[in-house]
C-alpha cells in the first residue's frame, strides 16, 4: 500500500460516520441526481453490463446505477466505508482492496465510474488510470466526476487542502489536460461537462465547510435552485468539476 494509500485510508476511518451523514443526505443525493448522475453516465447503455464503483464509499452513486440496470461491484479501500457499502447493497459485489492491487482481473468491466476519488490519489493518479484501463473490457467507459486543475476555484482550493485537517495531506485537483495527453492512444474522450457552483460548496460539500444539518436543510432548495439557473453558463474556468466520458479503444 502507498503513503498516499495510507492517508486516505486513515482520514476515512476517521471521519466515516461524519462522511455518511454529509454526503448520504437527501440533499448531497439530490444534488448528484441533478447536476452529475446525468452526464456522467449520459447515452451509455448499462442494462446487464458490468459496473464497478471505483473507491465507492457506502455506494452514494450504487443506486443510480442499479436503476440503470447496471450489475455493480464496489470497491474501496476503507473497511469502514465497504462494510456500510455491503449493508446499503446486499444483493452487490464488495472489495476492499486498493485500485492498484485489486486482484481484479483484466478486462473485467463494461464500465468503471468514479465519483470524487481520483483526487486522493496523488501523486499516482496516472497509475490508477492505466489500472481502470486495465480493469475495462474494448469498449468499455471510464466515466468520473472530479476536481480540476487551474480553475479559478482550484486556487481557493489549494489553500483551503493546506489548511484543512478534513482534507488529506496528498490531495490535489487533477490534471485533466495531462491525463488526456498521456492516455491518448488508449481512450477516446466523448463527453467533457463543467459543473460545480454555489450548491456544489455547501450542499454538497456541506461537511467541508461545516455547516450545521439543520442549516444545510434550510438553504438548500433556494440553493439548488440558483445552480440550476447558473448550470447553463458554467464554464471550465469557473466551475469546481469536471464530469468525463472517456471509452477504451
Amino acid at each position: 500500500m502507498t503513503g498516499s494509500e495510507d492517508i486516505q485510508r486513515e482520514l476515512f476511518t476517521n471521519i466515516s460516520t461524519r462522511y455518511e451523514k454529509h454526503f448520504g443526505d437527501k440533499y448531497s443525493s439530490l444534488y448528484r441526481d441533478l447536476f452529475i448522475n446525468g452526464p456522467l453516465l449520459k447515452g451509455i447503455d448499462l442494462a446487464g453490463k458490468k459496473v464497478c464503483d471505483l473507491m465507492c464509499g457506502s455506494g452514494n452513486l450504487t443506486g443510480a446505477l442499479l436503476d440503470r440496470g447496471a450489475i455493480v461491484t464496489g470497491l474501496d479501500i476503507s473497511k469502514e466505508q465497504i462494510d456500510l457499502f455491503k449493508d446499503k447493497w446486499p444483493m452487490c459485489e464488495a472489495i476492499c482492496a486498493s485500485i492498484f492491487d485489486s486482484g481484479i482481473e483484466d478486462a473485467s468491466f463494461n464500465c468503471v465510474v468514479i465519483v470524487g476519488g481520483l483526487h486522493h490519489l496523488q501523486p499516482r493518479v496516472s497509475e490508477a488510470v492505466g489500472e481502470i484501463c486495465r480493469i475495462l473490457k474494448p469498449g468499455g467507459y471510464f466515466c468520473f466526476c472530479e476536481p480540476h486543475k487551474d480553475s479559478i476555484p482550484d486556487h481557493f482550493r489549494r489553500v483551503w487542502y493546506s489548511l484543512d485537517k478534513l482534507i488529506g495531506r496528498n490531495e490535489a485537483a487533477i490534471d485533466l489536460r495531462a491525463l488526456k495527453k498521456k492516455f491518448g492512444g488508449r481512450f477516446l474522450f466523448l463527453r467533457e461537462t463543467y459543473a460545480g457552483g454555489i450548491a456544489f460548496l455547501l450542499i454538497f460539500n456541506s461537511m467541508v465547510f461545516r455547516l450545521p444539518m439543520q442549516l444545510k436543510n434550510i438553504i438548500a432548495p433556494p440553493l439548488m435552485n440558483t445552480e440550476k439557473v447558473l448550470a447553463k453558463f458554467a464554464t471550465r474556468g469557473l466551475s469546481c468539476i469536471t464530469i468525463s466520458q472517456w471509452r477504451k479503444i
